[in-house]
């Protein structure tokens, strides 16, 4: 955009200077300045330079000269963007730091030998970390570059002739940094390369300017602060070989990144920012022409970067997508996953880009390192022009506009939560329940005063709520708390009292159930601030653990997913299953380190990832938003997807696989087989494989041990699913793996009347397709063979006196499974009707379900139509009654007669019809 002369590189004064000083530097400027520069265009000018005599230093100088005046050039012509130009001026910081340490480190070692690791043997290196915006990529022109010098071992150096002189390597690496320091910073005939600013290491100023890799670790562990982990994501190795970048970034990352949620970050970011608002603030007052920063100002560049690094400090320890070093991608990412909506990431980029290109161009003016307005109306000008606009009220008023929207996005996160009640949007009317306030009353006295505040804001049981509060006050574990969480927490419960008791509803069950999930959660502040610092989220966990029994004791052992319920669109949206596979393939391949797999890491990602999702499904079906076949549908799938993601991942950790993709196959049966599984279903599964390797059976058989092992095994996080292997052939004497073929001959020639039943709810899971396929084969095979009519009743009968005698129900309430008239009757109605059809009728064998089933075989004239549609009603029902019991925490689903007395009666009568024969 060309508004007048000012708009072109001639605004720059720096520039102006930069060309006039020598004759020659015009045309070199005009060549350079049709391309853009990248490390091979670095490596060719420098050459330049040093050819014509020039030491290294001078000839770095001369070359970032260039560079700036080039970038100068081509921002204000419009021939680059602004991420041409901060990705071209960090390359050259890059570029800078690496030449010249290689330079210096040859020098070094002829002086004083090759520095050695005492334990490893290994040569050592400098690895130097660049920080801040070159860590991210996204320096500023006129920038200093903030540094920390590392090494991977101590030990001595290695001197090979009499002439060097031994040092330690911590010597020998704080002598490097500080040459490597001079030859980029200091001021000489042609400037300088880059200021350099080490405050960041370890320990600060007061620390050694060089670190071993223990010695930051061990800083991490006993003196690391809450700001320190916010520069350190953004730690970015210039130098260094890989083996040994890898092993810092992996004691880099635990510091850094939480395996939790840490909604503590907020509240630690927020602080930081108060600080460094005041210091702007005092500065601008003493200096009121240094107003308007544009970097660490109200709305500024700094907030966005805040806005960014929070999600990443909050997030980046379960998400390795958010580990990203450049806030431009991170704001990216937070928009695909969600966590941000996309209009609002826009307007952050689009901010971004307008503060960044000013920023800029008041660094254009005298290749200053500053970030405010010019305080002479005549430089205003210049940078309004700059930014293409006619005159200086139009771009305040542009800047204004920009500043407003990150000030309104960054409140939106960071602003404190005093009242964390009045801003959940809590009933009105007395809320104030202090459980320390009495601490000098008797414990008589104490509960009337709080049961008086109870029975004003609404609970009708005051004196038993009263006397739970007064438990928990009491506790030891509520007493041994940090008194800031000790605030939150009772701030919590203050917040909670009128939701809880404006419902009328299980108000004293709920208040117990929020106490014991606060209780477990205090230990963690994170916790605390999530449901401080979101109150929306803890008006929703009140409705869930209201709602049930289940939800809440779900809720209270994974804790870590409070986080879920701060997307607004988990009530709306049903999971997208494609896109939930392709992440958790990704997570898992990211916890795989140069070949190797962190399997607790892979098996705790499953975990949390399953959880997550069971957890909305959880909130969707509480929100009645989801019909119970559709919610059953969803569980289903779920579990598929963890199945074949699982085997996969296990089979990489198999040392004698001799196929890249194993020939197995997981079968499933019972809810599963069925798709009717349930919040806490078991996995009913056989394993299949179909390999002629001599060593298959074993590889296999270890391939199914560890799969159940991963599914199982109680972890941080809990576990998966408990698997049940019963169904396979021969049962609990049988193979943990069969063939294919051996399944088949099985199944045609030995299996019991049970185990076909069985394979009426059975279907291919996951694993190798073509397995699958064969498997499908079988069982339709199986179920169409002909059979004795009599003899099928007489056996299945047997089949269901036996399970009824199992399940006894002593009870005056009618059992919705077991109890005559109940869903096993209706199940094993459907399993006859399909073994005794099927070979007629073969569209019986279709996994459908029994309620499509049942009316499959009415409409065949199996069974009267009218009652096929009655029984298929009461299942239904059935289920969704069983499953409403189930969210109570009950483990039997029982209910009074009279309630499904119509249904029962149905169910009866259509048993009576079918199995008649049999007397």
């Amino acid at each position: 955009m060309t508004i007048s002369l000012l708009s072109s590189a001639a605004a720059s004064r720096f520039h102006a200077r930069w060309q006039n000083a020598d004759p020659q530097r015009p045309a070199l400027l005009a060549s350079v300045a049709q391309l853009s520069l990248n490390r091979s265009s670095f490596v060719r000018l420098l050459q330049n330079e040093t050819d014509a005599g020039l030491s290294l230093p001078r000839a770095m100088r001369r070359l970032r000269n260039l560079v700036i005046a080039t970038l100068i050039e081509r921002d204000l012509n419009g021939a680059a963007d602004m991420d041409e130009v901060v990705t071209t001026i960090s390359a050259f910081a890059d570029f800078a730091v690496q030449t010249h340490l290689a330079a210096l480190m040859a020098d070094m070692v002829a002086l004083h030998g090759v520095p050695v690791g005492e334990d490893s043997g290994a040569e050592q290196e400098l690895i130097v970390l660049g920080m801040g915006k070159l860590g991210g990529y996204e320096l500023n022109v006129s920038s200093d570059i903030d540094l920390i010098f590392v090494y991977a071992e101590d030990g001595e150096t290695r001197i090979s002739t009499p002439e060097q002189r031994q040092l330690s390597n911590h010597e020998f690496f704080i002598r490097l940094g500080k040459k490597l320091i001079h030859a980029i910073s200091e001021i000489e005939e042609d400037g300088f390369t880059f200021r350099v600013d080490m405050a960041l290491r370890p320990n600060g100023k007061s620390g050694p300017l060089a670190a071993s890799f223990n010695m930051v670790e061990e800083y991490f562990i006993v003196q690391g602060r809450e700001w320190e982990r916010y520069a350190w994501v953004k730690a970015r190795a210039l130098t260094g070989r890989a083996a040994d970048i890898a092993l810092l970034e992996n004691i880099i990352r635990p510091f850094v990144y939480r395996r939790y949620l840490d909604f503590g970050a907020i509240d630690a970011m927020r602080n930081m920012h108060s600080q460094i608002r005041a210091e702007v603030l005092r500065q601008e007052t003493r200096h009121p022409e240094r107003s308007n920063n544009v970097k660490l100002g109200r709305g500024g560049i700094r907030e966005i970067e805040f806005i960014a690094q929070v999600f990443q400090l909050i997030r980046g320890g379960r998400d390795p997508a958010l580990r990203d070093r450049s806030t431009r991608g991170v704001l990216k990412t937070l928009a695909e996953k969600g966590i941000l909506s996309p209009r609002n990431v826009e307007q952050l980029l689009e901010a971004n880009i307008f503060l960044r290109n000013l920023e800029h161009r008041l660094q254009y003016l005298e290749d200053a390192q500053t970030h405010t307005l010019p305080s002479n109306a005549a430089d205003q000008h210049i940078v309004a022009n700059m930014m293409g606009m006619a005159d200086v009220p139009s771009l305040l008023e542009a800047l204004e506009v920009q500043r407003r929207l990150v000030a309104a996005q960054f409140d939106a996160i960071f602003n404190e939560k005093d009242d964390v009640q009045d801003a959940s949007g809590a009933p009105a009317g007395p809320t104030s329940i202090d459980l320390q306030m009495f601490a000098n009353l008797p414990d008589a006295e104490k509960a009337e005063a709080i049961e008086a505040q109870l029975r004003a804001i609404g609970f009708d049981d005051a004196s038993a709520a009263a006397q739970r509060l007064l438990e928990t006050g009491k506790s030891s574990r509520l007493q041994s708390l940090p008194v800031d969480s000790r605030r939150k927490f009772l701030s919590l419960i203050n917040a909670a009292l009128p939701f809880i008791a404006y419902a009328k509803q299980a108000q004293l069950a709920t208040l117990g159930r929020l106490l014991d999930l606060l209780e477990t959660i205090a230990r963690r502040s994170a916790y605390l601030s999530l449901l401080t610092e979101y109150p929306p989220a803890l008006e929703r966990v009140i409705r869930m653990i209201r709602a049930s029994d289940w939800a809440a004791k779900y809720l209270t052992r994974h804790p870590i997913l409070l986080d879920e319920l701060l997307d607004e669109n988990m009530v709306h949206m049903a999971p997208v299953w494609a896109d939930f596979s392709v992440e958790l393939q990704q997570q898992l391949e990211a916890a795989t380190h140069n070949g190797e797999s962190d399997t607790e890491l892979q098996m705790n990602i499953l975990r949390d990832m399953h959880h997550a999702q069971l957890f909305r499904l959880l909130v969707l079906d509480l929100e009645g938003a989801l019909s119970m076949e559709h919610l059953a549908d969803h569980l289903s799938q779920l579990a598929d997807i963890i199945v074949a993601v699982t085997i996969n991942a296990v089979w990489k950790t198999l040392p004698k696989r001799h196929i890249e993709t194993p020939k197995f196959a997981v079968i499933a049966y019972g809810k599963l087989g069925g798709k009717e599984l349930g919040y806490a279903s078991d996995l009913d599964v056989i394993f299949l494989y179909d390999d002629e390797d001599q060593d298959a059976p074993a590889l296999y058989a270890k391939l199914a041990q560890r799969f159940i092992t991963w599914m199982t095994s109680h972890t941080s996080s809990g576990i998966l699913f408990d698997i049940d292997i019963a169904l396979r052939p021969d049962g609990g004497s049988g193979l943990l793996v069969s063939s294919v073929a051996s399944f088949e001959r099985y199944q045609s020639e030995s299996a019991w009347v049970w185990e076909h039943q069985a394979l009426t709810r059975a279907r291919f899971c996951a694993g190798d397709a073509g397995i699958g396929a064969r498997f499908e084969a079988v069982r339709e095979n199986v179920l169409r063979q002909t059979r004795v009519e009599a003899q099928l009743r007489q056996d299945i009968l047997q089949m269901r006196n036996k399970l009824r005698a199992a399940h006894p129900n002593r009870s005056a309430l009618f059992d919705l499974k077991h109890d005559a008239g109940g869903m096993i009757d209706i199940e094993f109605i459907v399993q006859f009707l399909i073994l005794q059809h099927a070979a007629a009728h073969p569209q019986l064998t279709a996994n459908f379900g029994n309620i499509a089933l049942l009316k499959t075989c009415g409409a065949l004239g199996l069974i009267d139509q009218t009652l096929a549609e009655a029984v298929a009603s009461a299942y239904r029902d059935f289920r969704k009654m069983q499953h409403n019991i189930r969210l109570q925490g009950s483990d039997r689903a029982r209910v009074p007669k009279e309630e499904v007395a119509t249904r029962t009666d149905a169910v009866k009568q259509l048993w009576n019809a079918v199995f008649a024969a049999a007397g």
